[in-house]
């Protein structure tokens, strides 16, 4: 069993800034894709970021040149540094980590999810 935590939400103001963290812990050998995701009110939940194993990097275009995903390996933390923020970033923010075992296999677990709200 892997669990999953999220910190680093909050409400701040538009144009500024916060940073996510999603720790792992429990049955981890090691971790393959890990991906931000957020859900608005009334929207589907879309991904916003993804980061390799390699360490390549997917963003979607609403939040391409604002946002920067990053993992640490040694710590199983993926971390959403999001600059400029916008009223429409408002939304709970999901991590979701691809986790190979110790026994060799492959699961795909969720984060509980975190609340960002961007508002003057």
């Amino acid at each position: 069993q892997v669990h999953l935590v999220e910190s680093g939400g909050g409400l701040v103001q538009p144009g500024d800034s916060l940073r996510l963290s999603c720790t792992a812990s429990g049955n981890i050998f090691t971790m393959m894709s890990m991906d931000w995701y957020r859900q608005a009110p009334g929207k589907q939940r879309e991904k916003v970021a993804s980061i390799a194993r390699s360490g390549s990097t997917n963003y979607s275009g609403s939040v391409k040149g604002r946002f920067t995903i990053s993992r640490d390996d040694a710590k199983n933390t993926v971390s959403l540094q999001m600059n400029s923020l916008k009223p429409e970033d408002t939304a709970v923010y999901y991590c979701n980590v691809d986790v190979v075992t110790g026994e060799g296999l492959q699961y795909d677990y969720w984060g509980q999810g975190i609340q960002v709200t961007v508002s003057s």
